[in-house]
C-alpha cells in the first residue's frame, strides 16, 4: 500500500498513513458508516497537524524585527501619496512596507500593532515651536485665557501660595486684548500685593511683560532707562510695569539661570504633552548654546526621546560656538538655524508696519535692530550651512528681511532660508518670497486667534495681505505648518483645522475666515508632515513613511482626509512611535 507523505516519528516507532485516495476507496468497499467516520476524523487530525507543522516552518523562516504595524489605512505621505495597509520596522527604520499578506508572511515583530483599520500617519512635525519655553511654562503661573488682570493677580496669588519657596515667580499668557476696554494693565496692583517679591508675567506672544517694582529695581529700570528695539512705558512721571520687546531682556537676564534637574523637569513634561499629541519632532526657535547643549546631554541619558531641530537665538556667544563649524547633528538633535528677529508682535502692536496702525494713528511700530544688523548676519551665514530664520510679522519688516535674503540667495536656490510667521504682506512682495526660494513658516491658529481684533490693527483692506496662506504655499509649492507653543495650544489637530476649515472651535466664522486662504487637506498634512520636514533640511529622515526613514509615527481615531470637518478637532492619538520605540499609548 503507498504511504502519505507525511511520516511522524514517534521514539522509535514510526507511524505511515494510507493515502485519502485509499481511504475512500476501502470506505467503500466496507459500507460501513461509522468506519467512513472514524476514517475522517483520523484524517482531519493529520491535516491539522500538518498545518500546525507548516505554520511552525513558516514562523521560523520569518525575518525578526521590532515592530509590525498591520491592518492600518497608513498615509505614507510619500510623493505619489501612497496608501498602505503594514510596515516594518528594523533598528528604528521603516525596512519594508506593503500590503497585511506581504508584512505578516515575511516579518514577526517583537513588538506587533494591530491597527484596526484605525489611520496610521507620520509623526506630526511642529515646523515652529519653543519646546523649551513650553516645558518652563508649565512649572508657571498660567495666565492663559485671563478675562481680566484681576484675574492674573488671583493666579498669582495662587501660585505663590502654592509654591512658598521660589525666589522669583514668573508667568505667560496674559492678553490685554481679552480684557475690559483691551488697555494694557500696570503694575500696581501686582506690587502691592507681592511686596519685595520679584516678578515677570510675560504677555502671551513674549513680546511684552508686566514686570513688578522689585524686578524693576533688581533689573535697573528707570525712567531713564532706553533701550534698542524696545520700550518702556512711561506714565506720569514712573515706569508702569510695562516692558515692550527688547526692553524685557533688562529683567529678564537677571533671572538666575536653571540647572540640569529644571531642564530634565520641564523636558520631559514637555515631551509627554507633545506624544499625546502625536508630535515627534519640534522645531525650537530661538535658543542659547547652553539650551541646546542641554537638549543634547538629555537626549543622550535616554531621558529626553523627542526629535528637535534647533534655531540658535541671534548671538555672539551662540556664533562663537557653531558657526565655525558645520551644523551639529545627532539622531534626535540637529542645530543648524539661526534665528533673528526683525519685530515685534500685532497684539502688543510692535509689529513694523508700511503705514500706521489703524487703531493707533502715528504708530507703525519699530524693528528690533537696525537694518545693518539683518544685512550683516545675511552675508555670514550665505556662506555657512546654517539657515537663516527670521521672525517677521508686520508688512515692513517682512519686506525689509525678503530684500535682504534677495540680495543674497541670488535666484532661486536651495539654502532654505526661511521667514517665520511671514504674517502680514504687502501685495507687492509675495513674489519675493519665490524668487529666492524663501520658505513661509507658518501657523495657522494665528489667524483664528488675531481674527477678532486684526482688522481693528490693520483695516480690511491691508489684512487682504495677512495670515495668507494659500498665496504663500504659491510661491514655492510648499509651506511649513507650525504651532508656535505657548503662544497658542500645542495641538496640532487645531493646526490642521485651522488651516483647513479658517474657523475656530465653535464653528465661526460661518465659511471661515479669509476663506480663499484656505489649504487644502492634504496640503496641511505635508505642512505638518513632510514640508516640515523639508524645511529643516530633514526631509530624507523624516516626514514620510518610507524605507530607509525613521520610523516616527501614531495612529489616530479619525482619517483627517475624509472626517466631516465639524468633527476634526475630535481627533485623539491612540499611539506615538519615535524611532520604532512606542513613546506613547498602549
Amino acid at each position: 500500500m503507498d504511504t502519505f507523505p507525511v511520516t511522524i516519528g514517534i521514539g522509535k516507532r514510526h507511524l505511515h498513513y494510507p493515502t485519502p485516495i485509499q481511504y475512500y476507496t476501502f470506505a467503500l468497499q466496507t459500507c460501513s458508516v461509522s468506519f467512513i467516520q472514524f476514517l475522517l476524523m483520523r484524517f482531519n487530525y493529520i491535516l491539522l497537524f500538518s498545518l500546525i507543522v507548516f505554520s511552525l516552518s513558516s514562523c521560523h523562516d520569518k525575518i525578526l524585527v521590532d515592530v509590525v504595524v498591520h491592518h492600518g489605512k497608513i498615509y505614507t505621505v510619500d510623493s505619489l501619496s501612497t496608501m498602505a495597509e503594514a510596515f516594518a520596522v528594523k533598528d528604528g527604520k521603516i525596512i519594508a512596507i506593503g500590503k497585511n499578506e506581504e508584512i505578516l508572511m515575511k516579518y514577526k515583530g517583537i513588538d506587533v500593532v494591530n491597527a484596526k483599520g484605525y489611520p496610521v500617519y507620520p509623526g506630526f512635525i511642529d515646523a515652529h515651536a519653543h519646546f523649551v519655553g513650553y516645558g518652563r511654562s508649565l512649572f508657571e503661573v498660567n495666565l492663559y485665557d485671563c478675562k481680566s488682570w484681576d484675574e492674573v493677580i488671583t493666579r498669582v496669588q495662587t501660585f505663590v501660595l502654592a509654591n512658598p519657596n521660589e525666589k522669583w515667580i514668573r508667568g505667560r499668557g496674559w492678553d490685554q486684548n481679552k480684557f475690559p476696554g483691551q488697555a494694557y494693565p500696570d503694575n500696581a496692583k501686582l506690587s502691592a500685593t507681592f511686596p519685595g517679591k520679584p516678578i515677570l508675567l510675560e504677555r502671551v506672544d513674549g513680546h511684552a511683560a508686566i514686570a513688578s517694582n522689585t524686578a524693576l529695581e533688581l533689573g535697573k529700570v528707570t525712567t531713564t532707562s532706553t533701550i534698542q528695539g524696545g520700550t518702556i512705558e512711561v506714565k506720569d512721571g514712573k515706569v508702569t510695569g510695562l516692558l515692550i520687546d527688547n526692553a524685557v531682556g533688562l529683567v529678564s537676564r537677571i533671572v538666575p539661570r536653571p540647572v540640569k534637574a529644571d531642564y530634565r523637569k520641564w523636558l520631559d513634561a514637555a515631551q509627554n504633552r507633545c506624544f499625546e499629541q502625536g508630535l515627534t519632532t519640534i522645531t525650537d526657535c530661538g535658543l542659547m548654546y547652553y539650551e541646546a547643549e542641554m537638549i543634547d546631554t538629555l537626549q543622550r541619558d535616554s531621558v529626553l526621546k523627542m526629535r528637535v531641530y534647533v534655531m540658535l537665538t541671534d548671538s555672539a556667544s551662540n556664533f562663537l560656538r557653531y558657526l565655525g563649524k558645520k551644523p551639529y547633528k545627532t539622531d534626535k538633535l540637529y542645530i543648524k538655524g539661526v534665528k533673528a528677529y526683525a519685530d515685534g508682535a500685532l497684539g502688543s502692536r510692535g509689529a513694523c508696519l508700511l503705514q500706521p496702525y489703524t487703531d493707533k494713528p502715528g504708530w507703525m511700530g519699530f524693528l528690533l535692530n537696525p537694518i545693518s544688523h539683518y544685512d550683516s548676519l545675511a552675508a555670514m551665514l550665505v556662506n555657512t550651512d546654517f539657515q537663516m530664520c527670521t521672525h517677521a510679522i508686520g508688512d515692513s519688516g517682512n519686506r525689509m528681511v525678503l530684500r535682504i535674503y534677495n540680495k543674497y540667495l541670488k535666484g532661486k536656490n536651495d539654502k532654505r532660508w526661511r521667514i517665520e510667521h511671514a504674517q502680514i504682506v504687502n501685495k507687492e512682495d509675495f513674489n519675493l518670497f519665490g524668487s529666492a526660494s524663501v520658505i513661509p513658516s507658518v501657523q495657522p491658529t494665528h489667524a483664528t486667534s488675531d481674527m477678532y481684533w486684526a482688522a481693528d490693527r490693520l483695516g480690511a483692506e491691508r489684512l487682504k495681505g495677512g495670515y495668507a496662506y494659500k498665496q504663500l504655499l504659491e510661491q514655492n509649492g510648499w509651506i511649513a505648518l507650525g504651532t508656535d507653543f505657548p503662544v497658542e495650544d500645542i495641538s496640532p489637530i487645531k493646526t490642521f483645522y485651522a488651516a483647513v476649515a479658517r474657523m475656530d472651535a465653535k464653528g465661526s466664522p460661518k465659511g471661515g475666515f479669509q476663506p480663499e486662504n484656505k489649504l487644502t487637506r492634504e496640503q496641511a498634512l505635508k505642512g505638518m508632515t513632510i514640508w516640515a520636514a523639508k524645511a529643516n533640511c530633514m526631509e530624507h529622515e523624516t516626514g514620510s513613511l518610507e524605507i530607509g526613514k525613521k520610523a516616527d509615527f501614531i495612529i489616530v481615531n479619525n482619517d483627517l482626509m475624509l472626517a466631516p470637518e465639524n468633527e476634526l478637532l475630535d481627533t485623539k492619538v491612540f499611539t506615538t512611535f519615535v524611532g520604532g520605540d512606542r513613546v506613547y499609548g498602549k
